[in-house]
């Protein structure tokens, strides 16, 4: 039977396995799919592998990125030009509900595979796509099944799935519809798919990948195998050397919630020859939404942020943004929906400001936010958490508020954790912070933030002792002489105050601390930038440490 939710919003019958939470086998839960694909897969089943790699998709947030230097993507760039002609006319919108048509159009097609479909129901592949599932992890949709329960329901009812996509009759469930917070206070809808919709999705990915990404232009760096983050602002700030100091930055409102699905799917018919490909994509994109208040919402436009499919069909829509950009001769950078122009003159960034906004709206039919876009100085924009000021990368004003936030967080006297927790989770945090955000050239903050975090450790390790008889024996113990203990374990000084007390700061030495495993932000940040070669000197005077060690 088809795997379909009804009207009531209830949920699809694929959701309700047989096999309740209390009876899934523990050791059998984490065992890897390839041993139950080995035991349902039929011996005469197609095997056809994908024709590429495994591209590697990485997750946006500040979950970190991790880079390096864009030097060979420089290299690639197209010679400036002149402005080009204006876009032509859009062809006609294929409607998402039906085959869409199969027709190429020379010169502009890459080299679509005929056995897209077989690829996509391959065990191979499938195994691929339950190994990146897996490792990524993840809240569980609306069915409610967890990572760790999908095996097992796996060998029940794989078989049948496998059937209904091979026969076009299976319908996706609806995602489930969290709302996770902006650091401006607003927030962001974030759609979550079934672990099973999870599996077949990232499936989807893994074959459409190389039919489209080798057609991506260069400066298109989110969600792509060998690009990164950091090499979209390396090259921002590459253009900036080069004198292009006026920025175009802009905003797209809710891109991921106004993608409009005929226009997507306009695009994928291009390089898509196989209807059945097609019309499972179209199905996921119309699958809906369940609420958090239990109603379940149509989706007549845009692609829900959280699934596997999501980013690929992000740069797939955007592509003809990227394309416009280059035939113009721009130099520009873009990361999913979040991308800078630059140009030479403020003249010439309001220009290209309004033809890119008309461009958006008319040809892509995506919405252009003014409040927050702006034809300005490059000093004066933001990308990705990183400004350019006085030609060199520096994390933003927010990126610093944010980390420090953070850490107040984990170091916080009301947290009830043991110790060894809360290092884990500051060790954690802290090195995936600085890898990101690590390339900004703000040594002089790194030396103020590596002091102050050790100060809020101290903090937590005098609280926690507490009693002065407990601080009296840590204290000795630390090597502080017994004539000594006394003005620091009964002194009536609150926490912070004593966490830069000269007694605790020798007895909680920074070498002490490294063996607990509290991060050297300095250590980390010179060997991102010189390969731990030591720092160039620098005016410590110029440094405010008062009170901090």
């Amino acid at each position: 039977m088809p795997y379909k939710a009804d009207g009531t919003g209830k949920l699809a019958p694929h959701s309700k396995a047989s096999c309740s939470v209390p009876e899934v086998n523990g050791a059998v839960a984490q065992g890897e799919f390839t041993s139950l694909l080995r035991e349902i897969w039929t011996p005469g089943s197609v095997a056809q592998p994908p024709g590429a790699a495994d591209r590697e998709v990485r997750r946006a947030s500040p979950e970190v990125s991790r880079g390096h230097s864009s030097s060979e993507t420089l290299e690639r760039r197209p010679e400036l030009v002149s402005r080009g002609s204006t876009p032509s006319a859009l062809k006609p919108a294929l409607k998402p509900t039906g085959p869409a048509d199969s027709g190429m159009t020379d010169g502009k097609q890459g080299t679509p595979s005929d056995d897209l479909w077989e690829q996509l129901l391959s065990r191979e592949n499938m195994l691929r796509a339950w190994k990146r599932v897996k490792a990524n992890g993840g809240a569980a949709g609306v069915d409610g099944m967890t990572i760790t329960q999908f095996p097992a329901f796996a060998r029940q009812h794989w078989e049948r799935i496998r059937s209904d996509l091979k026969r076009g009759a299976y319908h996706p469930a609806a995602v489930r519809r969290v709302m996770i917070p902006k650091p401006n206070g607003d927030l962001r809808p974030l759609g979550i798919p079934t672990v099973l919709d999870r599996v077949i999705q990232q499936a989807i990915a893994q074959v459409l990948t190389p039919v489209f990404d080798p057609h991506f232009s260069s400066h298109s760096y989110g969600f792509r195998f060998g690009k990164q983050a950091h090499q979209a602002v390396r090259a921002v700030e590459a253009a900036n050397a080069a004198g292009y100091t006026e920025a175009v930055d802009c905003d797209l409102k809710s891109f991921f919630d106004t993608v409009n699905h005929d226009r997507l799917m306009h695009r994928l018919n291009q390089r898509i020859t196989d209807s059945r490909v097609l019309r499972l994509i179209g199905r996921y994109l119309r699958a809906g939404v369940m609420l958090p208040e239990g109603k379940r919402e149509a989706t007549t436009q845009g692609v829900p942020q959280g699934g596997p499919l999501s980013p690929l069909l992000a740069n797939i829509m955007l592509d003809p943004l990227d394309k416009e950009l280059e035939k113009r001769g721009h130099r520009f950078a873009r990361y999913a929906d979040d991308f800078l122009i630059l140009v030479k003159s403020a003249r010439a960034a309001r220009r290209v400001m309004a033809s890119v906004t008309r461009f958006v709206e008319v040809r892509l039919g995506l919405v252009v936010n003014r409040q927050k876009s702006q034809a300005a100085p490059l000093r004066r924009c933001t990308f990705l958490g990183f400004a350019i000021k006085r030609g060199k990368v520096v994390w933003t004003d927010k990126a610093y508020q944010r980390f420090k936030e953070r850490i107040k967080e984990i170091t916080s006297r009301s947290w009830g954790v043991s110790m060894s927790r809360r290092l884990d989770e500051l060790r954690r945090y802290a090195v995936g912070w600085l890898n990101y955000f690590g390339i900004s050239h703000t040594y002089r903050e790194v030396l103020a933030l590596d002091q102050w975090l050790r100060r809020r450790v101290r903090l937590c390790y005098w609280k926690q002792w507490r009693w002065p008889r407990t601080r009296r024996r840590h204290l000795i113990a630390l090597g502080i002489h017994p004539d000594e203990v006394m003005k620091a374990s009964r002194c009536r000084r609150g926490y912070w105050w004593m966490s830069g007390n000269g007694i605790v700061q020798r007895a909680l030495d920074n070498a002490w601390l490294r063996k607990q495993g509290v991060p050297d932000l300095k250590s980390q940040w010179i060997e991102l930038h010189y390969g731990g070669a030591p720092a160039p000197p620098m005016d410590i005077a110029s440094v405010n440490l008062t009170g901090i060690a």
